[in-house]
């Protein structure tokens, strides 16, 4: 998978769906995301068909149209999406304090004992250094 080229706009809510689909599945045909995220909505198969269209064009997801159904995969990668809207989410609402948005994140919910592990160990790593 490409990693998301500058150009690439920032995904709507609507192709952040598909793209977790993509994702987590792999490359798709038009049905398998339309069944996945409209079957039970009766939101048709063409505005599946359309949606993955428009972000083809916008380079938000690839498309293998050598078969008869066309296949599409995620252009860009999860990890790099997440941070493009971390750093915006930071900027816009935390006023560029990354540890206002940790200490807001922790605190507003439970974190798991796994959660709590994986974190210390991140922030041991940024202790010494290592990143």
């Amino acid at each position: 998978m490409k990693e998301q080229p500058v150009g690439v706009p920032r995904p709507t809510e609507a192709e952040l769906e598909i793209l977790q689909v993509l994702w987590s599945r792999g490359a798709c045909t038009v049905r398998d995301v339309h069944n996945v995220l409209h079957l039970d909505d009766g939101t048709g198969y063409t505005t599946a068909l359309k949606m993955l269209q428009v972000m083809h064009a916008k380079g938000l997801v690839q498309r293998d149209d050598s078969q008869r159904a066309h296949v599409y995969s995620a252009a860009v990668s999860k990890e790099r999406t997440q941070k493009r809207f971390l750093v915006d989410l930071v900027q816009r609402v935390f006023d560029g304090s990354s540890s206002q948005l940790v200490l807001h994140a922790l605190g507003s919910q439970r974190t798991s004992p796994e959660e709590l592990r994986e974190i210390r160990s991140l922030l041991n790593k940024l202790d010494k250094g290592v990143h």
